[in-house]
Formats: C-alpha cells, structure tokens, sequence
C-alpha cells in the first residue's frame, strides 16, 4: 500500500474524532483504515460481464475489471464458479485492469469477488455473480484417467486417456490446466503428452510412501476450440503402499530387493543371453498372473528353430507388454546367479518366485542394470516413465515451456501482476 494516503487517511480520522468527541471514530477502532469495513465499491470499477437479471455471458469472451480513472486501484481479484474452480487472471502492476488468462466454463454460474483501495487507502469490496451461456457445440473431449482404484507401488505414473485427439499447443494448454493431481503428502509433479489422445503424470521422484493420490477433471463446460468442448470425466484416487524396489544386476546374475530403502532379499538369476538380452533401465509392475503359457512364437522366434520353446510358467510378474517377466524358471536354476541364458525374462527358482510374487504389487520398480541390452523404452511398452529425465519430461508439458523447476507460469489460479 503507498504510505503517503494512508497516512492522509489516519490524520483525517484524527480530526474527525477531535470535532465530535472522545470515542467516536469514523475509520476503525484502532484510527487505521484498514480496520474500517470495506465500502461498496460498485462506484469504483467496471465489469464487461452481464449485470441485468436473465442475461448470461458469452464463456468465449474473456473477463476484464478495471478500475475507473483517477478514483483508486484494484488490489485482487478473485472469480469462481459454483464447483470450485477458479479462473486465472493477471492484475496491472499499477491496479488498473484484471483480465482472465484461461476460459470461462459454459453453462456455469460465477462469483467474482474485487477488491480495491480507493485514493486515501481505504478499502474496497464489489461482489459480482452471473451465468454463462451454454456450448455451442454438442462435441464433447472426456478423459478416462488411470490406473483403476486401488492401492500401487511408488512408480504407478496416472494415465489420461482422451477420446479426441489434441494436438494444438494452445488447446493441448487448456486440457493440462484443467486435469488436476493432488497428493497427500504434496509432492511436485507433471502431466507428459505421450501422443495426442494420451498423458502420463508423474512427480520428479517416485511417489511418496502410503499416499493419497487424487485425480479430476475440471474440463466440463470448458472450451477447448471452435468446435470441442470439454465434457464430464469420472474422478480417481488411488493410493500407494510401501516402496518395494527391485535391481537386477545382469553381470552378476543378482537380484536385490529393497523395502522403504532397507535390503529385505537377495535372489540369484538369469537374465537375457546373448541375442534376447533383457532391457536396460526402470520398468513398472505391470500385472501378476500365477500361470502363463509362454512361447517363442509371440516373440518372434520360429517355431521348430533352436530357440523355440513353449512352456508353463509359475509366479510371473509382467514388466513389459512385449513379454518381459519376473518369474520361476525351475529348467535354468544351475545358471542362476552364474550366468543368462533365457530369452529376455528375469528368471529364479520356484520359491523365489513365489517370494516376489508375494511382496511386490503394481506400480513397484523393477530396474535392470548392466545389461548388453536396449534400453527401456518410455512409453508403449509398460511403464518406461522413469526413464526419461525430469527436464525431458516437463519439455513434453504444454504448460511449463521446458523449465526444469518451478510451477507453471499458467498454472496459478489467482492474479499473478504484470506490467501490461
């Protein structure tokens, strides 16, 4: 606040108390004005949204609120609908204008709370309410988000799978803004655009231990271009357990296990040979299934070659999609923890496997070190997330240009002052 008009303000109050008597003030209890009751500031500001009864508000047209010259300046501005979600905006450094910088929700109903200060200080207070139109566009953008409910390792990365595909950089903006990911405890996160219909969000480091995670929408009613308009989504919460981490040393032929950081097992194993080697890298729990049929064919090995195989297998736990696993191999348990020699798949005894089949979960970390392999890919075959490095990642957001900490300049929901 400038001191100069506050000050003007307190010694008028002074004289005011002087003419009519001990313990009359006119400002506040306590001589400072900004103890007094904000007045009505109606007189003060302009509003370009609707102020008659029954007239609703195009959601294309941005909000602005300015502040009539030469009377005072606005301190906040603050504008939300009846759901909760906030409209972003940016003040003039000298208080003279807000405008709203993300897009109204249509068929909505807002609340847009101004304050102000008038010329000695005093402050000011409009609330101002009213209705936007409904879409012009029965097209509608729902996000389906993922994994389902339940409880998961600390590497689960949260899926947004769209029905329409995004692919302009603006319109990809309005989309990352308006789906929300809350943990408790809070860590810092961001969404990744892996294509055009799907993103994948997750913090820098793996989640917290025992954490809630939340996940909504606020899409619904939102204009996303001239002819989409964001549509209802169905929330998510999932949680996580304790973090179980799994580190395969291919040269070695160890596993070891790790539970909240403390070593709780280690296993020996056979990993990819020469040819099949198995990928390099962090990989996510993907399933657990107590029997699968495994054979050389849907991997690409001709039936009847000398690496054919078809073969039952107990206790596997699924890496990737392409047919990697952790899983009993009771035929190789003279190689484990002396050599590789399977097609790709981490392999130990019977009741080792059972062990890991029992302690890790979805979402737990399975990394490969030391291979001769390839390296995990990052997306399209499992959970590669944790692969690419945090400034790569936020590079693919649409909201946080490349920077490699820090929010997003967008992704404030009050006024941010800026120099117009």
């Amino acid at each position: 606040m400038n001191h100069t008009p506050r000050t003007r303000t307190v010694v008028g109050c002074t004289l005011l108390v002087t003419a009519l008597g001990a313990g009359v003030t006119a400002c506040g209890s306590d001589g400072n004005p900004l103890s007094a009751r904000p007045y009505d500031a109606a007189g003060l500001i302009s509003f370009n949204g609707p102020t008659e009864a029954g007239k609703r508000a195009d959601p294309d047209k941005p909000l602005e609120v300015t502040a009539n010259s030469g009377e005072g300046r606005i301190t906040d501005v603050t504008a939300q609908d009846s759901t909760g979600r906030y409209v972003a905006g940016e003040l003039a450094a000298d208080g003279s204008r807000w405008h709203s910088t993300s897009p109204l929700a249509a068929n909505a109903h807002y609340t847009v709370t101004v304050s102000t200060e008038d010329e000695d200080g005093a402050p000011g207070r409009k609330v101002l309410t009213f209705d936007t139109s409904k879409p012009t566009s029965k097209k509608r953008l729902s996000v389906t988000f993922g994994p389902e409910k339940g409880t998961y390792g600390v590497g689960q990365p949260i899926t947004a799978q769209l029905d329409h595909e995004i692919k302009d950089k603006a319109q990809r903006a309005i989309v990352e803004r308006a789906l929300r990911v809350d943990s408790t405890p809070a860590v810092p996160g961001a969404w990744h655009w892996v294509d055009n219909k799907e993103l994948h969000y997750r913090p820098k480091e793996y989640w917290p231990v025992h954490a809630t995670i939340q996940v909504h929408s606020n899409l619904d009613g939102v204009k996303i271009g001239d002819r989409l308009w964001g549509g209802a989504s169905k929330p998510l919460t999932i949680t996580t357990g304790d973090r179980i981490e799994a580190v395969t040393d291919a040269a070695s032929h160890q596993m070891t296990v790790f539970k909240n950081g403390q070593e709780i097992n280690q296993i020996p194993v056979t990993t990819g040979k020469p040819g099949f080697e198995t990928r390099n890298g962090v990989k996510v729990v993907l399933a657990k299934q107590y029997f699968v049929r495994m054979r050389g064919t849907t991997v690409g090995i001709a039936e009847g070659s000398a690496d054919s195989y078809d073969l039952p297998v107990y206790y596997a736990t699924r890496v990737t999609w392409s047919g990697e696993y952790v899983h009993a191999a009771p035929w190789s348990v003279g190689s484990q923890g002396y050599a590789n020699v399977s097609h790709g798949c981490t392999g130990m005894s019977t009741s080792n496997a059972e062990w890991f089949f029992d302690t890790v979960r979805e979402g737990d970390i399975v990394k490969v070190i030391n291979s001769n392999g390839d390296d995990m890919e990052p997306f399209g075959n499992g959970f590669g997330d944790w692969n690419v490095d945090w400034q790569k990642w936020r590079a693919g957001s649409a909201l946080f240009n490349g920077r490699p900490d820090g929010p997003a300049p967008s992704d404030a929901l009050r006024i941010q002052p800026a120099a117009l």
